[in-house]
């Protein structure tokens, strides 16, 4: 038993040791340079087609619907 035992102990021990090795996320870091997506205004996408108005409207639209006590007519 003890010859059974002691290497599946030793892998286990080496399998644990080796989970918590932690990898670098990014590969090259530019000091205080974003290296995320970049961000488009929000009107700029197809529905709008880069029309802020209409964008703002929709959302106060939007807004407006969200509040509960003008949609009960309270």
């Amino acid at each position: 038993m003890k010859k059974f035992l002691l290497p599946v102990m030793a892998a286990a021990l080496a399998f644990g040791l080796a989970a918590c090795g932690d990898r670098d996320r990014v590969v090259v870091y530019k000091q205080g340079k974003y290296q995320g997506k970049p961000d488009s205004q929000p009107w700029s996408n197809a529905p709008y087609g880069g029309d802020k108005a209409k964008w703002e409207g929709d959302l106060k639209a939007r807004n407006l619907q969200q509040d509960e006590s003008r949609r009960t007519g309270g």
